[in-house]
């Protein structure tokens, strides 16, 4: 598969040469599988539409969200522009010949208490001014204002924050806690009737086998109307020992199941280190043997690829291979920079943002998305 970048030239976006990248399925079992996880928690819908709109344009194959209908609505908006961008000259974008398939929309349930369902709090009436307010410096999702003058009633903005927790050890004052929530089968058949929704991530942990075969029990109406269905377990001495029981309780699926390798969750944007756990984890679950598909996550981001080859853990044998990854961290600080050039030129601060209204800055984001996927999208595989 040849090389494909963009050409800078103002005005417009080129794709040169065009290319077409295989849909979901295919993808997969390529090992060329790259998913966007905008965040069990995530519910900035600004930021979903135009995270959607950009990483669908790049070639993404499923977009990973909170169980919230208006974030379900937003990211289906910004697939839709893109595909409308893609395919038409309109608007000083020429066509994109990389779409054969819309990314699949999957959204995330948990069997308990897990981090990716929750979300940060505290008394802003407890903050000190003259605090330094540490938790705004490390929050990778500008959730928590920097000046005490503007912030939220809860201290933290509920839609910005995604639960990783960095700023909870950091306050002075130690008042930062957080809360969670758990979302249900049953909020979620009205999209899967309707087919809105064609896959679902379980979140689970070592120590959860009740939980977990209780929500499995109350899946089964629900699967026939799945492409996909992904189990994601943070790492843990005794994880593999835990997905072995796991894939003995699922049986035989007529889906793909996708095992998510969350090594160390949420850390994506911190740096090039936060890669090593989620390859170990990997290179565990393929030296196992477990039926079906096997995805990075947790702590992933550019240097992940890179990573993998150097290690060898692309293939083993002549049947396991690393099938893809999901990006989320990562993948949003990546475009943030852009996100906040465009509403620092919106003139009218109560409209919507929509990216594609600043062709410059679209560009710049396709681009640094192109930068994260296009290596997945073009590695050597067993199928080459």
């Amino acid at each position: 598969m040849t090389s494909s970048k963009i050409s800078i030239i103002p005005g417009k976006i080129h794709n040169s040469p065009a290319q077409q990248y295989p849909g979901p399925r295919q993808s997969l079992e390529q090992g060329r599988w790259v998913k966007l996880i905008c965040g069990a928690s995530y519910q900035d819908l600004t930021a979903i539409r135009n995270l959607a709109l950009v990483y669908t344009l790049v070639g993404v194959n499923c977009i990973d969200l909170a169980a919230d209908p208006a974030v379900v609505r937003v990211a289906q908006e910004g697939i839709g522009v893109a595909l409308s961008l893609a395919h038409s000259p309109a608007h000083q974008l020429e066509r994109f010949e990389r779409l054969s398939e819309p990314p699949w929309l999957m959204v995330s349930l948990n069997d308990g208490e897990d981090p990716h369902f929750r979300k940060a709090q505290f008394d802003p009436q407890k903050c000190p001014p003259d605090c330094p307010r540490p938790c705004a410096l490390v929050c990778p999702a500008w959730a928590i204002a920097n000046s005490s003058d503007d912030v939220a009633s809860t201290g933290v903005w509920a839609e910005k924050c995604y639960g990783c927790g960095r700023c909870v050890p950091i306050c002075p004052r130690g008042i930062i806690t957080t809360y969670s929530h758990q979302a249900t089968v049953a909020s979620l058949l009205p999209w899967l009737e309707s087919g809105q929704i064609a896959a679902l991530e379980i979140h689970t942990q070592v120590g959860h086998s009740e939980q977990f075969q209780q929500l499995w029990q109350n899946l089964q109406p629900v699967l026939p109307q799945l492409q996909a269905i992904a189990i994601s377990c943070p790492y843990h001495g005794q994880a593999v020992q835990y997905l072995q029981s796991i894939a003995n309780w699922l049986g035989q699926l007529t889906i793909p199941l996708i095992w998510q390798t969350d090594g160390r969750p949420m850390s994506g944007d911190i740096g090039r280190g936060t890669t090593h756990l989620c390859l170990h984890y990997a290179d565990q679950v393929l030296k196992s043997d477990l039926p079906g598909f096997v995805q990075l996550a947790g702590g992933t981001n550019g240097h992940t690829i890179t990573k993998l080859n150097d290690d060898n853990l692309w293939v083993h044998g002549k049947k396991s291979i690393v099938n893809g990854v999901a990006f989320g961290g990562g993948a949003r600080a990546l475009i943030a920079p852009v996100l906040q050039e465009a509403e620092a030129r919106q003139k009218d601060p109560l409209a919507p943002i929509h990216l594609e209204d600043y062709p410059d800055l679209l560009q710049r984001a396709i681009a640094l998305a192109q930068s994260l996927v296009q290596p997945w999208k073009t590695r050597p595989t067993m199928v080459d």
